[in-house]
């Protein structure tokens, strides 16, 4: 059989529909804004759900909000295979991450529909919560509470800079739903995605087959030192929160470098008060991400930025506390499912190569409830988490028709 009588999605339906659901939430800059569980976020929902309906499948809803669309199998009782992602994005977002893997799920069922395809297992298609953690943190919540890593009345109280909680949000834009969280069975669970990096667009290839993902955590820091008038004040007489900070920033950067090349650290927020051009800064709020594919290696990192900001803080004559807020240990995706995409690529002819995720993604808890694996594409530039994220149609496509013979041989072609 040559690649051209392989079975395939439609290329154009599936960058329609990336292109329309862009428009909600577009910025000026070509990227989106649909923050989870805000208005756009809704909008997202809504038309999502609006498209399963008229492919003909059935939605539930749990009490996290996320979205179940299903396809029925010929057996009713058998777990469904699943693919998806998330819709919503960061404050600054692009066009696909997330919604592409939600949308590859949906083109798959309109292909199934279109070639009059019946499978053995149900196939459904799932938007999960808040992801990003962008309005909500920790990110991967709702995936979190179903894989039963959180428990759903701590997802529920999270809360935003506003003072809002997840459950409130989720009731005011109607997606509180009735379903239990988790207790689902899942056959198997795949989800489609941008590399978010540089890699499959600098080697010149068209997928990513996920072995593993990066372990995780996450760190808030908070340095008090005293806030005072930056003219009188003496340099030696400072307790300057901010300088404090500074080398904090600069530690973390150094203590990644130094565990390289797998590792990744980095600090992405950081709030400074009074935040006033001519006080001392007094308080300073701060973010640490540590990343590595190695658990014991991220303990080292770890332990090496605790050491570190105590030290600072200490020279600085600062008072320090640190929290780990978010943790999860390296991810080895299930090995029939990874086998399943590499069967799908070589189906297709494509480049591909295998690769670890360095991002968290719904996928990496998942897979502590149902075998699962990943398909990455390229996007231009490796830019992503960036208004200007962009991929090439027919990456789009590649993409999905991997996740087509994926899903087609796990669902079991009837």
């Amino acid at each position: 059989m040559s690649t051209s009588d392989v079975m395939q999605i439609d290329g154009d339906r599936l960058w329609a529909s990336l292109m329309d659901m862009a428009k909600i939430g577009a910025t000026e800059k070509g990227g989106c804004r649909r923050l989870a569980l805000t208005d756009e976020d809704r909008r997202g929902r809504d038309l999502f759900i609006e498209w399963c309906r008229a492919a003909g499948c059935g939605i539930s809803i749990d009490q996290m909000g996320n979205i179940f669309a299903r396809r029925p199998g010929r057996n009713p009782d058998a777990a469904a295979v699943v693919a998806g992602s998330h819709l919503d994005t960061q404050p600054t977002g692009g066009r696909f991450d997330g919604v592409y893997g939600v949308l590859t799920g949906l083109e798959v069922v309109r292909t199934l529909n279109d070639r009059g395809i019946e499978t053995e297992h149900p196939v459904e298609v799932v938007c999960w919560t808040n992801e990003e953690g962008s309005r909500f943190a920790p990110p991967m919540v709702a995936s979190g509470v179903f894989a039963g890593i959180y428990d759903l009345d701590f997802a529920l109280s999270r809360s935003d800079a506003d003072g809002k909680t997840l459950g409130e949000e989720l009731q005011r834009i109607g997606y509180a739903g009735p379903e239990t969280v988790g207790g689902r069975p899942l056959h198997a669970y795949f989800e489609a995605h941008i590399e978010q990096g540089p890699i499959l667009v600098e080697d010149g290839q068209t997928i990513g087959i996920v072995t593993d993902a990066q372990g995780q955590r996450w760190y808030e820091l908070v340095l008090t030192g005293k806030e005072s008038h930056a003219g009188p004040t003496p340099m030696d007489r400072r307790r300057d929160a901010l300088l404090g900070a500074a080398r904090v920033i600069d530690m973390v950067n150094r203590v990644g470098r130094e565990h390289g090349p797998n590792a990744c650290s980095t600090v992405g927020m950081i709030d400074s008060y009074p935040n006033s051009r001519n006080v001392i800064p007094g308080r300073v709020f701060l973010t640490i991400d540590l990343r590595h594919p190695d658990n014991e290696v991220l303990s080292r990192l770890s332990r090496a930025v605790e050491e570190e900001v105590a030290h600072i803080a200490k020279a600085g004559s600062l008072e320090f506390a640190l929290e780990e807020i978010f943790y999860f240990a390296p991810v080895p995706f299930d090995q029939t499912c990874v086998a399943a995409v590499r069967s799908g690529v070589k189906k297709l002819g494509y480049d591909a190569r295998e690769m670890i995720t360095g991002a968290g993604h719904d996928a990496c808890f998942i897979a502590k409830a149902a075998p699962t694996s990943m398909v990455f594409i390229p996007c231009i530039g490796g830019l992503s988490h960036n208004e200007e994220e962009d991929i090439e149609p027919e990456w789009a496509s590649a993409g999905a028709n991997v996740m087509l013979q994926v899903i087609v041989e796990k669902a079991g072609r009837v």
